[in-house]
């Protein structure tokens, strides 16, 4: 699986993948191998990009970065 962070846009993610809402419930993804994900909360069709971060003008710069070890439990 591949998951792409877009500027000012949505996650897209590719690859053999299932989305579950809280309860464990698949979404139904019609054989889709690529779907975008809302980033901006403004989309109509969450979690599903609908578009609307270009229309409202949504920024956001995500570089790829290294995050720091985690924390050792306790």
């Amino acid at each position: 699986m591949k998951i792409t962070v877009f500027d000012n846009g949505p996650l897209r993610i590719e690859g053999d993948l299932s989305l579950c809402d809280p309860t464990g419930t698949e979404f139904g993804l019609g054989g889709r191998q690529v779907v975008s994900l809302c980033r901006c909360g403004l989309s109509a069709n969450k979690p599903f990009c609908d578009g609307q971060h270009a229309r409202q003008g949504f920024q956001s710069s995500c570089p790829a970065r290294d995050l720091p070890p985690p924390k050792p439990k306790a």
